[in-house]
């Protein structure tokens, strides 16, 4: 794959994954060239080397000149695709593209909220994952509580905080505590090593299991099963004051896990926040019952520690 430009920057992990589907990745530089030496260079690289995809990654205006040598390369070089960087992450990463300026609003309308049906369909998911969820984990619920009272016995077994949820409405969501009572639970972004995180806190974080609780929410109609993260109100406040798009995630309900959840690490910075956006984005705008499917999959592969993120 040849990339032209660096309008997206890709992550580490992403660079991982890419490498794996693509055994040649170079790129080259737009705006800081001629044009003239930027159609050379991209000849000279399709000609010794076999690329399949030319990936369209540039902010810089294209010159007439690049669009049709870019327009004429399909004919010379029949492999050869060209994709946006829009299409490639939706195609490739399963994540939607965030404009890093206000210069394109088309994502305002490619994301909707659930149609009537397809909500009908999340609920049914919601009560028959629930029953067979509480079936499975009840050895861990007591187990969780037993450890919390061991290992953090000052405080309550549960922690309640506000979130928000549809429609930018706030719920109390209940989680298993997994930070000792005397610390600062606050904190906008938990760390590596945290030393407010007790053992068994850490380990439930790990797995999920501090996830647990929130089907109570689920009963109650303030979650789903599936979906965006429940997030804290006051770090809502200060995600939109820096993503101003951020609130398109709130056309649906949040969920225990999700695709950004399975795909993504926890967050410790607006950077990683922005990549968790980007496959919430993806999940709302391409929800199906086999996305649904793969959810649960890959979630049930993080809590049997046979694959981490």
């Amino acid at each position: 794959m040849l990339i032209l430009g660096e309008k997206y920057k890709f992550t580490t992990l992403e660079t991982d994954i890419l490498k794996n589907k693509f055994y040649n990745l170079q790129t080259i530089l737009y705006g800081c060239k001629k044009v003239d030496e930027v159609i050379l260079q991209i000849e000279k690289v399709c000609e010794t080397e076999k690329f399949t995809l030319i990936l369209l990654n540039t902010k810089e205006k294209v010159d007439d000149k690049l669009i049709s040598f870019l327009t004429n390369i399909r004919y010379k070089h029949k492999n050869i695709k060209l994709i946006s960087i829009e299409n490639f992450l939706e195609t490739y990463l399963q994540k939607c593209y965030i404009p890093e300026d206000n210069n394109d609003l088309h994502y305002l309308d490619d994301i909707q909220g659930y149609s009537k049906f397809q909500y009908f369909q999340k609920r049914i998911i919601d009560f028959f994952g629930i029953f067979w969820l509480f079936l499975f984990s009840f050895p861990v619920l007591l187990k969780s509580r037993k450890k919390i009272i061991e290992e953090s016995p000052k405080g309550d077994i549960f922690f309640k905080q506000k979130r928000v949820g549809f429609q930018n409405r706030e719920f109390e969501c209940i989680k298993f505590r997994s930070m000792h009572i005397d610390t600062d639970f606050f904190n906008h972004y938990t760390q590596d090593d945290d030393p407010r995180i007790f053992p068994w806190g850490d380990k439930m974080r790990k797995r999920r299991y501090d996830e647990l609780p929130q089907m109570w929410n689920i009963l109650k109609g303030d979650m789903h099963l599936i979906g965006p993260r429940a997030e804290w109100n006051e770090l809502v406040v200060d995600y939109e004051k820096n993503l101003p798009y951020y609130n398109e995630r709130h056309l649906v309900a949040p969920g225990i896990t999700g695709w950004a959840q399975v795909n993504y690490p926890y967050g410790f910075n607006m950077k990683d926040t922005k990549q968790k956006l980007m496959y919430d984005l993806y999940y709302i705008k391409y929800w199906s019952l086999w996305l649904e499917i793969k959810i649960v999959w890959k979630t049930a592969m993080v809590v049997f520690h046979k694959k981490g993120i």
